[in-house]
């Protein structure tokens, strides 16, 4: 088989990661027959020292026309003094409506060699970590109006959350259609007892539930949501919400696995195309020193292999490659503990392609 991916290197420790990443991908494609082209699609801060602005055309026209994308990471204090409109992050916006994902998947396990590294009390970690928090993507605050004005002589700032129906559906039956894949139980998390959105939130989750009688639906305020993942996270299957609520929860789910390095992302519209990333950040303090750890893009790597490519075979042999040298002892910085062998980006990438 073969497919083009568009490869947005990004800022920071982008490159680095995104290069394991691509290695492995090449490891796959010698062991299973298939043939990977890349494409380079320049976006972030290197595309506005480039061309002026965080997505130039040709790199979204670069991704539409691809199988799908691998992203590194965006963004940097280089770049903290542009306007709001052309920052890094600002391009990763625009990437994501211009492909139309408007489902963002976060799988957040913990592999049990590494539950020493979870923050969580010992009895709440031996429980197991192992859910999916599905995000809707490209609605919600950060696409709705965003004004600023002066009213008697004080700065006033407004951000308008607005969601229609089939938003809320859409994102819906992909978390139904997931929990039936795993253990069969979606949380809906909303903030219904106060906002608008959230009630029609609620109102058109629970419709699309009845279309799923084999899944248990739950509804639970973001509030609690928060305090439940740290409470027992072991509760969860499926958790669905909105963008913004969306954010700062799969980035509690990936904390408490451990460490960040580890997660992967995926971002999903309505055909096979997608968006493949890790979670974290460009970490410019450690870009260039051969410190960064590629677990995550390699992860999103694998489900860019399952999601996109229906290569599900070819997904679990990365997958296993990565939980075998885990069990080897192999650790980067942010996940190093006691009798580990602590290796660099590089080296870690290695270790896991001679395991495919």
């Amino acid at each position: 088989m073969n497919k083009n991916i568009a490869v947005i290197r990004g800022d920071g420790i982008g490159p680095e990661i995104v290069g394991e990443a691509i290695a492995v991908l090449d490891a796959v494609a010698e062991k299973f027959g298939h043939s990977f082209t890349y494409t380079e699609a320049p976006m972030g801060g290197n595309a506005i020292d480039a061309c002026g602005m965080p997505l130039p055309d040709e790199s979204l026209a670069k991704c539409l026309a691809s199988d799908s994308v691998l992203l590194g990471a965006v963004g940097g204090p280089k770049w903290d003094s542009q306007p709001s409109h052309n920052r890094p992050e600002r391009g990763l916006l625009q990437l994501r409506s211009g492909m139309e994902l408007f489902t963002n998947v976060r799988p957040a396990r913990m592999f049990d060699v590494l539950s020493a590294a979870c923050p969580l009390r010992a009895d709440i970690a031996a429980k197991g970590i192992d859910f999916v928090v599905v995000r809707e993507l490209i609605g919600g605050v950060y696409f709705g109006e965003h004004r600023t004005e002066t009213v008697d002589g004080r700065q006033k700032a407004t951000d308008i959350m607005a969601y229609a129906e089939h938003e809320v559906r859409r994102v819906a039956h992909v978390a139904f259609q997931m929990a039936q894949k795993r253990r069969g139980r979606v949380t809906s998390v909303d903030k219904a007892n106060v906002l608008d959105t959230s009630r029609l939130w609620r109102r058109v989750v629970s419709e699309v539930a009845a279309e799923y009688p084999d899944v248990e639906l739950i509804h639970m305020y973001v509030d609690n949501a928060a305090m439940q993942m740290v409470r027992d996270p072991s509760q969860f299957d499926v958790v669905v919400t909105e963008n913004l609520f969306g954010d700062i929860l799969s980035d509690e789910a990936s904390q408490i696995t451990g460490s960040i390095g580890m997660i992967p992302s995926s971002s999903l519209g309505e055909g096979t195309r997608g968006l493949y990333e890790p979670i974290h950040g460009s970490a410019p303090d450690i870009a260039g020193q051969d410190k960064a750890n590629p677990i995550g893009t390699i992860l999103a790597a694998a489900m860019m292999l399952r999601y996109s490519f229906d290569m599900a075979a070819e997904a679990d042999a990365v997958e296993r490659a990565v939980g075998e040298t885990l069990k080897a002892g192999y650790r980067c910085g942010d996940i190093m503990d006691e009798g580990g062998i602590l290796v660099g980006c590089r080296e870690m990438g290695a270790q896991i392609r001679r395991r495919i």
